[in-house]
């Protein structure tokens, strides 16, 4: 029952409220002029005046002194000073206007009994009202902390009444003018006191209601809490606010591009559907992290026909049933979804489907990425990396494909590994085949049985957050594990990019395109490996273990 009364609306728990104060004043009054006559009482004559004056005087009285702001969420000391100085008010008037009265049948002595005896009714009923919810406070599983007391933020307060496993304890807002205020009885506190106000009282949980604050605010307010076990959640966006009520479950945990400290790169929208919209696409390596981000994208822009290129019959699936539910969900049926298991290297049947379909602009996402495991399959890496890429170029110029772009990496430019030389390579295949006035490998223009149309060029960027070869999902798995976490050096540092921003990038440098040309995104700053891997422990409520916290969870360890 006490469940679903918190369930109830701010207004609906304060009119039971003010109709049980309204119960309890009229019983006060039996009880006062019980006592008074010594024997059962029935008003009788102007004796209902009475019983009508006492609700009519303590409503208002109660509710200008603020009664009704929290009601049992916090009764303590200050809670019982409230209500003895509204009750005395309401006394000192009921007694003056009994007096003024002299209503017949109505003893003086009733003027100060009932106030006592209300007084004594209303502690009792805010008493049992607080041991209640500390009964369900203390079942509370998630202590929690809203930081940002907006609108967002209040929604999402009274969205926790019917959820008994989060307790809501405070919140913090930048807005100085609100710092010291109380919203539902909850206070508001200062940024400044952050690490204090969590350690005092114990929070377990941070949510973040600030749905139009920029990555960069929300990484300064991960900087702030990242000594402290706490679990950080987050609204996505302005969008979550559309339905009008916010609740827990709207809240996500932190992405890792929360941690870049940067606002994504806006793409041209002008760009992204200039070589997409209406035509024939292909994109190979079309289950991987990036290819399917570049799938996404795509389609988006509405293309008549989107090949998907792809090994593995898994990632093929998997693809293929994503983009399928996609276009489902937004009503656009237009584009054409053909999965197609085909291995880069094998020309003849990459040339059989391009001799099919006729592919306009072809993404070659498909390469082996993974460093160590390029170096210990070098053979491999290179037969992929770079005699695929050749053979897609070969199938690209025979067919005439308008557009060619070669996912490529930093680790291209003087590269230390194996994986590195193997995309500098293919790179040099492209500006090649771009540069040379003659058809590619050694054929006259005037003898060739195609012409040299196509346009080739290369992206460049640094590591993706959440691809299959960056680190991000390697420190999950060992922190999900207990630790240790891996680094290889204390100083390392890397670029890093959404994954989204990857795609956007790759799709407008094929429609900017001139031919050989080479597109780096800037990536900001870089970032320290170590400090991610700290940050990704503090994400998960967790903290590090080194020599000042020896109690810590997660040990980093260099290797």
């Amino acid at each position: 029952m006490l469940q679903r009364i918190l369930g109830w609306s701010r207004t609906a728990k304060r009119l039971v409220v003010v109709a049980m104060d309204v119960c309890l004043g009229v019983a006060a009054m039996w009880l006062a002029f019980t006592l008074r006559l010594d024997t059962p009482h029935w008003p009788q004559g102007m004796q209902w005046m009475a019983y009508v004056l006492a609700p009519v005087l303590a409503f208002p009285i109660f509710a200008k002194l603020g009664l009704y702001r929290a009601i049992f969420r916090y009764t303590g000391i200050t809670a019982l000073i409230t209500t003895g100085k509204a009750v005395a008010v309401y006394g000192t008037l009921l007694l003056a206007c009994l007096l003024a009265a002299q209503w017949e049948g109505v003893p003086r002595s009733v003027g100060i009994l009932q106030p006592l005896l209300f007084m004594l009714l209303v502690g009792a009923s805010r008493a049992l009202g607080w041991l209640a919810l500390a009964g369900r406070n203390s079942r509370a599983s998630h202590r929690l902390l809203i930081y940002g007391a907006g609108s967002a933020g209040a929604q999402t307060a009274a969205g926790l009444g019917n959820m008994p496993q989060y307790l809501l304890k405070g919140f913090v807002d930048d807005d100085a003018s609100k710092i010291g205020r109380s919203i539902n009885g909850v206070r508001v506190h200062s940024p400044k006191a952050l690490q204090d106000v969590v350690r005092r009282l114990d929070i377990t949980d941070v949510l973040l209601a600030l749905p139009s604050s920029t990555r960069q605010r929300r990484r300064q307010i991960i900087e702030g809490l990242r000594d402290l076990p706490v679990h950080i959640r987050t609204l996505p966006g302005l969008s979550d606010l559309a339905s009008g009520r916010v609740t827990v479950t709207d809240f996500q945990d932190l992405e890792i591009e929360d941690l870049l400290g940067r606002e994504p790169v806006a793409p041209d929208p002008g760009l992204l559907g200039r070589s997409l919209s209406g035509t024939v696409v292909l994109v190979t390596g079309a289950g991987g992290s990036i290819g399917s981000e570049l799938c996404r994208q795509i389609v988006r822009e509405q293309p008549r026909q989107l090949l998907l290129v792809e090994h593995s019959e898994f990632a093929l699936y998997t693809i293929h049933h994503e983009l399928q539910a996609l276009l489902a969900q937004t009503g656009e049926h237009a584009c054409e979804l053909t999965p197609l298991l085909a291995n880069v290297t094998q020309q003849e049947r990459m040339a059989d489907i391009c001799r099919r379909y006729r592919p306009m602009s072809i993404y070659h996402a498909a390469a082996y990425k993974h460093v160590p495991m390029v170096e210990a399959n070098a053979g491999e890496g290179i037969l992929n990396n770079v005699f695929g890429t050749l053979a897609m170029v070969r199938v690209a110029l025979e067919h005439g494909a308008s557009h060619f772009v070669l996912i490529s990496t930093d680790k291209a430019v003087r590269p230390t590994n194996i994986m590195g030389a193997t995309k500098r390579v293919a790179e040099m295949v492209l500006q090649a085949v771009a540069a040379s006035p003659r058809t590619p490998f050694g054929t006259d223009a005037a003898d060739a049985p195609w012409k040299c149309t196509t346009r080739f060029s290369m992206v460049r960027f640094g590591n993706v957050l959440g691809s299959s070869g960056s680190v991000i999902p390697l420190f999950r798995k060992q922190i999900a594990m207990g630790g240790p976490v891996t680094v290889t050096h204390p100083e390392v540092t890397r670029y890093f990019m959404t994954i989204a921003e990857a795609a956007q990038l790759v799709l407008q440098a094929g429609a900017m395109a001139e031919g050989g040309d080479v597109f780096l995104l800037d990536m900001g700053e870089p970032l320290q490996i170590l400090d991610l891997a700290q940050r990704m422990v503090a994400l998960s409520g967790l903290t590090v273990r080194d020599a000042r916290h020896p109690a810590g969870d997660i040990e980093i360890v260099f290797t």
